[in-house]
Order: structure tokens, then C-alpha cells, then sequence
């Protein structure tokens, strides 16, 4: 969000100013125009490091508020109450500040004569395309308490996938970043002091472990500065790669590759497909628009260009198996189960059986990786400990015994 001082004339011709926030200087000049006023000056405000609020910065909407607003305004809606009032309604118990103005601003826009869609569109970072042309279906139709309804459900199931995902991999990751976090420390502080009795009683037979992790020891501690140095490099060149779009299409082309979670990824984007273009061609939304839609909401490259050659393939004529047959990131099933659609005309209702295939396979994929993993996991910290004890403690009895 940017913030923008504005001075424009009121419908009485009285002169105003202030300041708006707003995505970009187009949509600022939208809000200002639906409010009735004729803009007299528009510029951007620099802001400092300083002026941000903090309380804004921590408490962004996240997709459990968007799920909340969006069920709530279906409800609202559903009981007859006129959509500005229930916006500002619901603005009022909101508790993160930056929510509370994204939704009086929408609240702003549609009294001033906008229409929903076009007032959250505002807004892509919150509510991407695939809620704006939803909420817009539902509009048109007449129906905007289903599609709310609709979306409300279809963001609680995105989250709860997301959910499961990151509840399997938290374990795996505390665990590899508590080992690495601990032999860290024992190479800087504990290991120097008892490798330093080695070191006085001279000339011993020590096994190739003990030798490796003096080695090891020694280098880290006599390359401490070097290796930090090298390590913040590392970090700061895979940051920025990362940000880049041949980092974003690395990373999109590594998560189909990774053992075991690649599979799950895999199918999880192929539901969000069948499922993003089930509900957009039910809402009566063209082919066309349908698939750029949810090539830009599917979330990997790889994938995104996939439907966009699909879409492509439609506009000049041809379908969509004939192309999706083409790629090996799809699989046998998915495409002739698309052609199945396209022959019977059933497209939506195959779509709609396609994504609950896919998802199931992807949800139990994730249990049965949790519980795979976690005894793995255990394994190699148990095996870790023993050679770190045995390297040290063997060699010590060695020296007693001999003593």
C-alpha cells in the first residue's frame, strides 16, 4: 500500500484534502472518483523508515481473516442487509488496524457506486483473481451469497492443506536445525577443551573418527571470521537469486523433484487446477478467461505456462487434453480424464471429481510422510550422538587403559 495527498472538489464545491491509501496512483484516483470528487491535485507521499505503523506492519490479514470476512459478509448479505452496511459492520469488529481499513475503504468504494468486485480488486495482495471474478460471477447472477459462501470454504481448504504441509515438514526442520545449532556450538566451545587432552598426551592411536573431528575442529575454529564471511555471501546471493524470475522457475522445477514431496506437490497443484477451473466454469466464466485465471492463480511457473498453452491451444481452435498430454508434469489420468470432459461436456463435473482424486492423494501422502519421517529423523540424531560420544569417550578409555 501507498499512501497519496490528494486535494479534489465535493459535489457541494467545497474544497477537501487529505490523505489516501491506496495500491497505486490508478486506484487511488478510482476511490477519490467514486466518492464523488473531482481531483484537484494527486501526489505520492515519500515515507521514511520511520513512518510506518508498526501495528500495521504486524498485523497484516492473513487468509484466516480473509475466510472470516468473507463467510460473515456471506451471511450479511444472505439476511438482507444492504452490502455497505454490512461492510462497515464488519469493519467495526475487526481488530487488526490494517484490515479494518482495507475493508472501510472497500466500504467507501461501494457507496460511492462501485461494485464489490471492482472495490476488492484494489486490494490483488489480499484477494487475488480468483475471488474478484467469483465475487463478479455472483454478482452478475444475481447469487453473491453463494460465491462468498463458496470462497469462504474454498480458502479454509487451501488453508488446511497449507496447514497439514507445514505441520509435517515443522518437526523435520526443528530437528535438522537443533543438530546443526548444537554441533555448531560443541565445535566452537566443548570440543576445543576435551580434543585439547589428546593433544597433551602426544602420539596416540586414535580412530579415524576421533582424527576427522579434531580436523573438522581445528579448521572451523581457525576459519571462524572466513567462514561467517562466506556463509552471510551465500545467504545474500540465494536471497536475491530467489527473488529473481530464474530463481522463482528454479525453485518452481525443484519442488516437482524433491524425494517423496515432490509427488504430494505435484498433486496438490493439479487439484488446485481441476478445482480452480471446476468452480469458474460452473460460474458461468468463458474457457479463456477461466484458464488465465487459474494459471495465475495455481502458484508454480512450472505449471502456470502449462494452462497458459493450454489456453492458447483453446483460442486457436484445439483443446485442452491434446496439449496437457504433451507435458510429463501431467499425468496419464489427469489428461484423459479432461478428454472424457471435453467429448461428454461434462467438463466441470469431471474437473470437480479430478481435484477430489488428487487431493485425497496429496492429504494422505502427507500423513504417511510424517510418520515416515519422524522415526528417520530419530534414527539419524541417535546416530549422530553415538559417533560424537564414541569419538571422544573410546579414545579417552584407550589412554586410561593404557596408562
Amino acid at each position: 500500500m501507498a499512501e497519496f495527498s490528494y486535494q479534489a472538489k465535493t459535489r457541494e464545491g467545497y474544497i477537501v484534502e487529505g490523505i489516501i491509501d491506496s495500491p497505486n496512483q490508478n486506484s487511488a484516483i478510482d476511490i477519490l472518483h467514486g466518492k464523488g470528487y473531482v481531483i484537484l491535485a494527486l501526489e505520492p507521499l515519500r515515507a521514511n523508515l520511520f513512518d510506518y505503523d508498526i501495528n500495521n506492519l504486524l498485523a497484516r490479514p492473513n487468509t484466516k481473516d480473509l475466510t472470516v470476512f468473507t463467510r460473515q459478509l456471506s451471511t450479511l448479505i444472505d439476511a438482507d442487509m444492504p452490502l455497505s452496511e454490512g461492510l462497515r459492520t464488519l469493519a467495526k469488529q475487526v481488530e487488526k488496524p490494517a484490515f479494518k481499513r482495507i475493508i472501510s475503504e472497500i466500504a467507501e468504494a461501494v457507496e460511492g457506486g462501485s461494485l464489490l468486485s471492482a472495490s476488492i480488486a484494489q486490494y490483488p495482495k489480499l484477494f487475488s483473481p480468483f475471488y474478484v471474478k467469483l465475487v463478479q460471477s455472483g454478482e452478475i447472477s444475481g447469487k453473491l451469497h453463494d460465491s462468498l459462501l463458496y470462497l469462504a470454504d474454498y480458502v479454509e481448504r487451501s488453508q488446511s492443506i497449507n496447514s497439514k504441509i507445514r505441520g509435517a515438514l515443522t518437526y523435520p526442520a526443528f530437528i535438522v536445525f537443533s543438530l546443526v545449532g548444537v554441533g555448531l556450538l560443541m565445535v566452537i566451545y566443548v570440543l576445543p577443551q576435551l580434543l585439547a587432552i589428546f593433544e597433551e598426551v602426544g602420539n596416540v592411536d586414535l580412530p579415524i573418527t576421533t582424527r576427522i573431528l579434531i580436523w573438522v575442529t581445528d579448521f572451523v575454529n581457525g576459519n571462524l571470521i572466513l567462514l561467517g564471511l562466506t556463509l552471510f555471501a551465500l545467504t545474500f546471493l540465494t536471497v536475491y537469486f530467489l527473488k529473481t524470475e530464474e530463481g522463482h522457475v528454479a525453485v518452481d522445477n525443484l519442488k516437482l523433484k524433491i524425494p517423496g514431496l515432490g509427488d504430494i506437490i505435484r498433486n496438490l497443484y493439479l487439484a488446485r487446477i481441476a478445482e480452480s477451473l471446476s468452480t469458474l466454469m460452473k460460474a458461468g466464466i468463458p474457457i479463456i478467461d477461466s484458464l488465465r485465471i487459474t494459471a495465475d492463480l495455481v502458484g508454480n511457473s512450472v505449471y502456470r505456462d502449462i494452462v497458459l498453452d493450454a489456453e492458447e491451444s483453446v483460442k486457436s481452435g484445439g483443446n485442452i487434453s491434446s496439449t496437457l498430454i504433451r507435458y510429463k508434469e501431467i499425468p496419464p489420468l489427469f489428461s484423459s480424464m479432461i478428454n472424457i470432459g471435453e467429448r461428454t461436456g461434462k467438463m466441470d463435473f469431471i474437473l470437480e471429481h479430478i481435484s477430489r482424486f488428487y487431493k485425497n492423494e496429496s492429504e494422505n501422502s502427507i500423513q504417511n510422510i510424517s510418520q515416515i519421517v519422524e522415526p528417520f529423523l530419530i534414527l539419524v540424531l541417535g546416530v549422530a550422538v553415538a559417533g560424537l560420544i564414541s569419538s571422544i569417550l573410546l579414545p579417552i578409555y584407550n589412554i586410561v587403559g593404557g596408562g
